[in-house]
């Protein structure tokens, strides 16, 4: 943004600092009116025909400007991808647990990337780790959505769940 002797035109659209319109006026004109106000003319569109600047104080508005910044920033939810692994041969109850820390972790907010990890010749019964990404996406469907399918790279398969929005 441009402010005071920065701004580079003849004429300027001013608008007062109570927001009322004070019509086009020279540039000198416009700074002379900011001056005597002890304010600062700030060109708020500048792609506009004659540019438009406003009268205000420019400190208090960057200001306040970055303390929104700051509010949305601390509004803004992160999502982490939170990663559980399985092999082709877990046990029933060790699958459960994994469940739960999959329901937790979607329960929060995050997103959950499942991987089976095949080792040496498992690799062939890639139907086995799809059917059990499958089981668990089933264990989780009402608090989670698949956001990528099962697919095997290289010797795991992959499969991405992201929570539910409500």
């Amino acid at each position: 943004m441009r402010v005071n002797e920065a701004i580079r035109v003849k004429e300027v659209r001013v608008v007062s600092a109570d927001g009322e319109q004070l019509g086009i006026l020279p540039i000198k004109e416009a700074l002379r009116l900011a001056r005597e106000k002890d304010l600062d003319l700030v060109e708020v569109a500048p792609t506009a025909k004659p540019p438009v600047c406003k009268i205000m104080d420019y400190g208090k508005y960057r200001y306040e400007q970055s303390r929104r910044e700051r509010e949305a920033r601390k509004r803004q939810k992160v999502v982490d991808i939170k990663e559980i692994r399985l092999t082709p041969k877990i046990e029933t109850h060790d699958f459960q647990v994994k469940v739960k820390h999959a329901l937790k972790f979607l329960e929060s907010g995050d997103k959950v990337k499942v991987c089976v990890r095949f080792r040496g010749r498992e690799i062939v019964h890639a139907d086995l780790g799809k059917k059990l990404l499958l089981q668990l996406y089933e264990a989780v469907r009402e608090k989670a959505t698949l956001e990528r399918e099962p697919k095997v790279e290289g010797r795991n398969m992959i499969m991405v769940l992201a929570a539910k929005q409500e």
